[in-house]
């Protein structure tokens, strides 16, 4: 074998072994994005549902809190009727 054909032979095995390296550690960092991103989603639903769970529980105290004002101001007007009547 000639010098330069063990030249460009040892050439290809580089860029060969280079490549299916380099193809090998793409293929693993992918591999971890894509199960880091499993586990966002679920960490995202998880607050969606505590989020919800937040909202459904504002609206019931925003519900008594205004059931609380419409009795305070009846009672009020009431009180002032009968205060005016008397």
């Amino acid at each position: 074998m000639s010098t330069v054909s063990k030249v460009v032979l040892g050439i290809s095995v580089v860029l060969t072994v280079g490549t299916v390296a380099g193809v090998h550690l793409k293929q693993q960092l992918e591999k971890e994005r894509l199960r880091e991103g499993v586990f966002r989603d679920l960490e995202r639903q998880e607050r969606k549902k505590e989020n919800l769970q937040n909202l459904g529980e504002q609206i019931i105290l925003t519900k008594k809190l205004e059931a609380d004002r419409l009795q305070r101001s009846t009672l009020a007007s009431g009180n002032s009727q009968q205060s005016a009547k008397q």
